[in-house]
This record gives C-alpha cells, structure tokens and sequence, in this order.
C-alpha cells in the first residue's frame, strides 16, 4: 500500500497533467502573502519582433515611372450607370461592359430580385465597377 502523504506516481500518458498537492509553475506557493492590489507583474525586457519600418524614406515607395500607361475601359461610366438605373433588371448594363454570363443571369432573376442591381448601381456610383476585361470604367470616354 501507498503512503498517504506522498503524492501518487505520475503516469507518462499524463506528464503534463496538474497533480494534486503540487503548486503549478507561476503560481503563488503556498505560505506567501499576494501581491499588494493593483500591483504590476514584472515581466522580462521585449525585444521587437520586426525590424524598423523605414517610413518616410526614399526606398518606402518607388518613384512614379515617367510615361507609364494607366489602362481604362473604353467603355462609359455615365452610360452603364443609366443603363442600370432605367434598365438594371434586365442587366442591360452588364450586357453594355462585356459581362455577357452575368448579365443573362440578371436577365433570368430579374436582377437578382432588385438586390443584385442594386449593388451594382452602388458600385457604378463609387466607380468601383469594372468591366469583362478587369478595366475600370471612366467618365469622360464615349465610344
């Protein structure tokens, strides 16, 4: 028989199991008075996990290339958002940008019960709307 006041064996399937009797790493032994209210644990020196940012240098962003080309769609801002406020429902203007599936889609639901066309004449409005080519659409081109 075991002797009641030594603690029971550990089991290896359990090593890492709190044991009866044993005060937990971290804990407050017992025999010791806690620490004074609203005392802060001391806690060791942090290194930073990254290096330095470098903001506000000359290598944070490269320069803007002379002559670059911003790529737009030749198809019409104003154009697709009245086709999509008279006619979304039908997704005329899908049809009118080269998004041929998704606009026969609108066709068949009705723009998505209203909610689909919706979006889209919020997206056309904050000109976030692109078309079939990924190009976004510009104001000021009528073709």
């Amino acid at each position: 028989m075991s002797d009641p006041v030594s603690p029971p064996p550990v089991d290896p399937w359990y090593a890492g199991a709190p044991q009866f009797g044993v005060s937990p790493a971290g804990t407050q032994p017992q025999g010791t008075a806690p620490p004074p209210y609203g005392a802060q644990p001391e806690y060791p020196p942090v290194s930073a996990p990254y290096p330095a940012q470098g903001y506000g240098t000359s290598e944070a962003a490269p320069a803007p290339v002379a002559g670059a080309v911003w790529y737009a769609s030749p198809k019409n801002l104003l154009v697709a958002t009245l086709l999509c406020f008279f006619l979304g429902a039908l997704g005329v203007h899908r049809f009118y940008v080269g998004k041929v599936g998704t606009g026969v889609l609108q066709l068949l639901t009705a723009g998505g019960l209203g909610i689909w066309v919706l979006v889209d004449f919020i997206m056309l409005l904050c000109q976030a709307f692109k078309d079939s080519d990924g190009y976004t659409l510009r104001w000021d081109t009528v073709h």
